[in-house]
């Protein structure tokens, strides 16, 4: 298969959550990072008493196809970098060779000239991986490899061009990393094998460290997942198995991961298996309308990019000194052609499980009576809703809005499939597009005949 595909999906696992709208160091729900995918030092997680995972494990199903399947494992995450601004008492013509953090006054920001320096949490890519190596030569046996990622300390000089001198550094810090990835291979049947890897954080931290959750987190894997592939191997679904197979894999126990298969499933592509901390379903895709990363949890890119356009230009600004993916971000979206924006608003695919057949279209109704008047495709109503409530309930009370379809279910319930007056995209809501259709009985409208 197109391995491509594989990491191109491994690496929107990778910066989920990375950085949120509106990509600024000052937003609240920027001072929490890497939420997901974290494994903790083993030191840490006995002082929880376990509450936070030090190990992350992943056990599946893969079948040999021949007496040279091979099996090869990576684990990607992330290493926190702190990233610190610090003057000097005073400007220099060059920063010192051996220059030390205490010879600097940290601050959370400073901003010289058309340049904004601030504190903010970077981050590096790392990847273990083990070679690919036959199933028979793992089988009944432990493969244990080490790792370890050094500690760095940086200093990149901050120049003030007006009086050319060096007014202070951007100060990258990180700890070193170490840990261990085993990978143990069992024999259910002569074909059939249960995959077990485990990732465990072995970083030293000392006693006094341990309530500083900074200085836990610079010791943390993040974004942590497992990519396993097979040459000549079948993995199998765990959320849908073979039936033969069903209770093995649900013996399988996966701890703070999610594995699901990658690939063309209209191929039939079974040979590579995501263990992911956020769950997915089987052959998840990066839809090919987005135009790239936005990095927010659950993002909707339509909405992600009109919200960038709507920044001020003194928040753009500060979007763009942040660091380079906010950048990315900012110079992505405002060289976007519109017609990329239409490509966003909204696609129907092929998907049988869209919802879209609930409705069966042979019982729609040409006009339902409400109150004892006739209501057809085209009239007005107010929308009324009761009982449930919810976030949309409470916005779309009171809406006028108009009648696109009648729906009867299976059970022959009523349904007024309705598009807001108001909306910009009603046009959109008559063509039945998702997002501009809202669903109501007929005991949650008004009907509005007659009335201006």
């Amino acid at each position: 298969m197109n391995l491509s595909t594989v990491d191109e999906i491994a690496n929107a696992v990778l910066y989920e959550g990375y950085i949120l709208y509106p990509y600024r160091a000052s937003s609240r729900k920027n001072r929490q990072r890497f939420t997901f995918g974290r494994v903790y030092p083993q030191a840490y997680s006995e002082a929880q008493n376990g509450k936070e995972p030090f190990a992350m494990q992943t056990e599946c199903l893969l079948r040999s196809r021949g007496e040279t399947t091979t099996l090869r494992v990576r684990v990607r995450f992330l290493h926190p970098v702190a990233r610190t601004i610090g003057l000097l008492v005073a400007p220099l013509s060059r920063l010192p060779a051996d220059i030390e953090p205490t010879s600097l006054t940290f601050v959370p920001e400073v901003r010289v000239h058309d340049r904004l320096y601030q504190s903010w949490q970077e981050a590096v890519e790392r990847e273990v991986r083990s070679s690919h190596q036959t199933l028979q030569s793992l089988a009944n046996q432990t493969l244990s490899i080490p790792f370890h990622f050094s500690s760095s300390l940086t200093f990149d000089p901050i120049q003030n061009c007006e009086i050319q001198k060096i007014v202070g550094a951007v100060v990258r810090r990180q700890q070193s990393l170490q840990g261990t990835m085993d990978i143990a291979v069992q024999p259910l049947t002569e074909e059939v094998f249960k995959i077990k890897v485990t990732v465990r954080n072995q970083t030293s931290l000392l006693q006094a460290e341990l309530p500083e959750s900074d200085e836990v987190l610079m010791r943390t894997f993040a974004s942590t997942h497992t990519i396993l592939e097979s040459e000549r191997g079948e993995f199998f679904s765990l959320i849908d198995p073979p039936e033969s197979y069903a209770e093995a894999a649900a013996t399988c126990s996966n701890i703070g991961t999610w594995p699901v298969l990658v690939g063309e499933r209209e191929k039939g592509e079974a040979s590579v298996i995501l263990s992911s901390p956020i769950i997915l379903y089987d052959f998840p895709e990066i839809a090919p309308e987005s135009p790239g990363e936005f990095f927010d949890g659950t993002e909707i890119d339509e909405i992600l990019a009109l919200r960038v356009l709507t920044m001020t230009d003194q928040e753009k600004w500060e979007m763009g000194q942040l660091d380079e993916h906010a950048r990315q971000i900012l110079n992505r979206t405002e060289a976007l052609p519109e017609e990329d924006f239409w490509k966003m608003h909204g696609t129907i695919r092929n998907n049988n499980s869209s919802g879209e057949d609930f409705f069966d279209a042979n019982t729609r109704l040409e006009s339902v009576t409400v109150r004892g008047t006739a209501l057809t495709i085209g009239h007005r109503v107010r929308i009324k809703p009761q009982g449930r409530a919810d976030v949309m309930d409470l916005a779309l009370e009171g809406k006028i809005a108009m009648i696109e379809s009648i729906e009867q279910d299976a059970e022959n319930r009523v349904y007024l499939a309705l598009v807001l007056e108001e909306d910009p995209g009603k046009d959109l809501g008559m063509l039945r597009q998702p997002g501009h259709r809202f669903f109501y009985g007929l005991h949650e409208i008004e009907p509005l005949i007659g009335e201006l």
